[in-house]
């Protein structure tokens, strides 16, 4: 979920502490075509409206901003999502009921930068990556218990972890969102085992690696790497390691750059972007198959950093920030979701 590098949120993060300056439900619904226009003729595919559900934060005073993201589901079809600038004492997980747009907070403390969220198949908590601290949390539905996950350096380096995917077996699958140093690109695909107990980096040299998610078939990863506009895949080879690895998709996101993804049931992936509020929508393939757009009139919005479709149904649910807030916006995806559609 990161900012336009080098500053991704920095001014943010700085203003509470968390980083150095030099740092960087169960709902469906009909099918997409309701709310969607006819090709363009561009090579975008059609383009799809999402409508505002609620506003759900305001430009928090001491840092400037606001800026949601992580929605997943939890089981009762509540939908949480993280601010990541939000500061000490301001809600930094969220609990939102989209039926009827309310929310509650949920979950605090006085250093982390969560960027995204997860429910874990193996224990059922909720698990959070911090990108200032480098830790992975997870805390209980309601909040309690916070517990460090994993901390410290994988391979001699520190992580900034942004996103996570879980693998069958409760395995996590980060996206270290490091870029440059010396040059080169130093981002990395860290696996996490559920115990916390051994980290292995499965790719390297990647730049700024923002959104992970499983395809449909858990038989690869795709990661997006934000400071080139594209998305990767790595083909797994079912024994815990990499069996190939290669761009897949080139974003054309002008200004914006990739964020955080999702794939939908008929495994789609839906790209976010930074820099702009909407979302790119493509095949397995590669062919672009929409576009996610909120209206026109949507001033002081500029990113639409992730998206959650209710499992087993087709409602997708948005993360939207700007200075005007932080929102949530729905809309009817191609395909219903399913766990890699659920938080990352």
């Amino acid at each position: 979920m990161r900012r336009r590098l080098p500053l991704r949120s920095i001014a943010g993060l700085a203003a509470i502490g968390l980083l150095p300056l030099t740092g960087c439900g169960t709902e469906t619904s009909g099918p997409a075509a309701d709310n969607a226009a006819a090709d363009p003729g561009n090579g975008t595919g059609k383009t799809i409206r999402a409508h505002e559900v609620m506003k759900l934060t305001d430009v928090h005073e001491q840092t400037g901003m606001t800026l949601l993201e992580g929605p997943t589901f939890a089981a009762d079809g509540d939908l949480f999502v993280v601010d990541v600038t939000a500061p000490a004492g301001d809600p930094k997980v969220l609990r939102v009921d989209v039926r009827k747009r309310t929310s509650q907070a949920v979950y605090t403390d006085d250093r982390g930068a969560y960027t995204s969220a997860q429910f874990s198949p193996h224990d059922g908590r909720l698990y959070l990556t911090d990108f200032a601290s480098g830790d992975i949390v997870s805390v209980s539905e309601d909040g309690g218990d916070p517990r460090t996950f994993f901390s410290g350096e994988v391979d001699g380096a520190p992580m900034n972890p942004d996103d996570i995917a879980f693998g069958e077996d409760g395995d996590l699958y980060i996206s270290d969102s490091r870029g440059m140093s010396e040059g080169k690109p130093v981002g990395r695909v860290v696996r996490i085992d559920r115990t916390g107990k051994n980290a292995t980096v499965l790719a390297d040299g990647m730049s700024a690696p923002n959104g992970i998610s499983f395809d449909d078939e858990y038989g690869g990863l795709w990661v997006s790497e934000l400071t080139e506009n594209r998305v990767s895949y790595l083909r797994l080879d079912g024994e815990g390691g990499v069996a190939s690895r290669h761009t897949a998709i080139r974003v054309d996101g002008g200004i914006a750059q990739t964020d955080s993804i999702a794939v939908d049931a008929d495994g789609n992936l839906y790209q976010a972007l930074h820099g702009r509020p909407a979302m790119a929508v493509y095949d397995r393939n590669g062919a672009r198959l929409a576009t996610v757009e909120v209206p026109p009139r949507a001033d002081g919005l500029e990113s639409a950093t992730n998206v959650a479709i209710t499992p087993g149904g087709t409602k997708a649910y948005m993360t939207v920030s700007g200075p005007a807030g932080g929102y949530i916006y729905t809309f009817d995806a191609l395909a219903k979701g399913i766990r890699q559609s659920n938080g990352g």
